[in-house]
């Protein structure tokens, strides 16, 4: 787990992150619905610390403690969206992933026309730690673009651009290929704001045909198949991410 409070417990939210049930953000919504109780007790702020013992339940559903901490790598395919339930029907991550998966929430999303490497993980709290900019950790992604790409566009990304009023900061960006009408680029970022790349593509006329993220900080897509899921090394883990504890 990450950042553990063992002196008065662990704040609920937190513990129901932790136990994949949702987001923290999510598992306070919950909180405030009136689904979750503790102790045979309604939970009605988010302001409770569960202590070892403790019985949590959801929806009538008792909820185990929190496993260790684990992270799984996953080729997302396209034509799949990041949510465990999408409101207009559509396919969703979490109902095409390889069998004996725990439940697990994802760090970050990818839209639905993007694919390539989808982080995965029981924990909350670390899917949260993990899509923190300030960690750090680029994000990279091979990106086709229709139309040339002239050194001014590359320029401008380099420099941080404004988009319908939203700040998007330095992309780095070079040419690895041109195919007709087509350019691939080599895409470097560290925040990854909703859509990020698309937007600034759209907004200097470079519509994006098709989008592949290839790595999230220390961990790349490698040889997964479309579709394959594989679990990072626990010792791995600890050496990426030195404040987790498994």
């Amino acid at each position: 787990m990450v950042d553990p409070t063992p002196e008065r417990g662990e704040r609920i939210a937190k513990f129901l992150s932790r136990a994949g049930i949702a987001s923290r953000r999510d598992a306070e919504a919950m909180i405030l619905a009136g689904r979750v109780r503790m102790n045979n007790t309604a939970v009605t702020h988010p302001a409770v610390f569960v202590q070892p013992g403790d019985l949590v339940v959801v929806d009538g559903k008792a909820v185990s403690t929190p496993e260790r901490t684990r992270l799984w790598r996953y080729h997302k395919p396209d034509g799949l969206v990041t949510t465990h339930k999408d409101p207009e029907g559509r396919a969703t991550v979490f109902e095409h992933l390889p069998p004996g998966l725990p439940r697990v929430i994802s760090v970050g999303r990818l839209d639905l026309t993007s694919e390539g490497l989808l982080l995965l993980t029981n924990d909350g709290a670390l899917s949260r730690l993990l899509e923190l900019p300030a960690t750090g950790w680029l994000r990279r992604y091979r990106v086709r673009v229709h139309g040339g790409v002239a050194p001014e566009k590359l320029k401008r990304l380099a420099d941080g651009m404004v988009v319908d009023g939203t700040r998007f900061g330095p992309i780095e960006a070079h040419v690895d290929s041109i195919q007709r009408a087509n350019t691939w680029l080599s895409v470097s970022l560290k925040e990854g704001k909703n859509r990020e790349i698309r937007r600034v593509m759209d907004a200097l006329l470079l519509p994006v045909t098709r989008l592949i993220r290839v790595a999230y900080g220390p961990f790349q897509l490698g040889k997964l198949e479309r579709g394959q899921a594989e679990e990072v090394n626990g010792k791995i883990l600890r050496e990426q991410i030195p404040s987790l504890k498994t």
